[in-house]
């Protein structure tokens, strides 16, 4: 289960939401942590792979998590590539928990039940688990059931391409029959990739029809989509993307920017700066609307009009409540299949 972060950090939160609110987004609350660019995939509608595989050195890795813990950030995600891929991925996840943020991790590794999970769980909050067509990985649903006993928060995150809408509902079941969540969305449109992009009102059509039919196991905020719908403005600053090479991708990760270095100056300093005032200007006038699920779901959790609808599946779960409707949808559907 997640830990509980100290009460100094949530009156900061408090604080920087009100001040992000009064004067314009500034202070983000979730950074993506790109620890590496190496991975064992080679997605089509993903082009991390490639880019430079050179890993950064731990100390460098230390000193941007310690950055971002002096920062208004209150979850940081394992991202690559795939983290598992670094030797010292236990010293960062050590690291990562003496600071004051949630910390998530986010793997698609073939072969997870090989690794030592039991000497990582403790410095994980949340697992995601990347699996999908795309991955060529759809074996690991097989592994959930172990994934989620070992006391992480456990998340399967899908990449939704057009040909993947008609088996959406399989994976949601198969999720919630593990005692996982499940996060849909759609495959971005990024440089030097095949865009994948599925027809949009069709995705957002079955996801809501999902919604209803597992409301406690489905954590795409439906502020997610009418943001991507906004001409402008719908995406926003508030959260994060640490490139592989140090660098800040501000204010956008689909434009490839690359800003300052987060080991060698103060985010929090940089944020106030006025090249983060015009970057920011950048993103509140771009009409791209890529999509890209971060930048435009991760306001529902700070919005007064999207929170309830967002944090509504974290509250299912931790009452219970919803589960046993659900639980009879994914029967009623594996009863269908056969």
């Amino acid at each position: 289960m997640p830990r509980k972060l100290p009460a100094a950090k949530w009156l900061k939160t408090i604080r920087c939401w009100a001040d992000n609110s009064i004067r314009g987004v500034r202070h983000p609350f979730y950074a993506s942590f790109k620890v590496t660019n190496r991975c064992q995939f080679t997605c089509s509608f993903c082009n991390i792979w490639k880019m430079d595989k050179s890993d950064l050195d731990t100390e460098v890795m230390i000193r941007i998590l310690r950055n971002l813990g002096r920062s208004s950030v209150l979850m940081v995600s394992f991202e690559g590539g795939e983290p598992l891929l670094r030797k010292d991925i236990l010293q960062l996840l050590q690291e990562a928990r003496r600071q004051p943020f949630y910390v998530m991790f986010t793997t698609s590794q073939k072969t997870i039940l090989k690794y030592p999970w039991g000497v990582y769980a403790p410095y994980i909050d949340f697992l995601e688990i990347s699996i999908d067509e795309g991955h060529k990985n759809l074996e690991l649903f097989d592994t959930l059931p172990d994934m989620c006993s070992l006391g992480m928060d456990v998340t399967v995150q899908t990449v939704v391409r057009d040909q993947d809408l008609p088996q959406m509902e399989a994976k949601v079941a198969a999720s919630l029959r593990a005692g996982a969540r499940i996060l849909l969305m759609p495959a971005v449109e990024l440089e030097q990739a095949i865009h994948a992009y599925p027809p949009f009102q069709r995705f957002e059509a079955e996801v809501r029809r999902l919604k209803k039919e597992y409301p406690a196991t489905i954590i795409t905020p439906n502020g997610y989509f009418r943001r991507v719908r906004l001409k402008r403005g719908g995406c926003q600053p508030d959260s994060l993307v640490i490139n592989a090479d140090a660098t800040l991708a501000y204010p956008c990760r689909p434009r490839e920017d690359h800003g300052m270095r987060m080991d060698q100056v103060d985010l929090t300093e940089y944020l106030a700066s006025p090249q983060a005032k015009e970057a920011r200007k950048v993103m509140s006038g771009c009409e791209r609307q890529c999509g890209w699920y971060q930048y435009f779901a991760t306001p529902a959790f700070s919005s007064i009009r999207d929170f309830p609808d967002a944090i509504s599946p974290y509250v299912h779960s931790f009452f219970g409540l919803g589960r046993s409707a659900s639980r009879r949808a994914a029967m009623a559907a594996q009863s269908a299949k056969r």
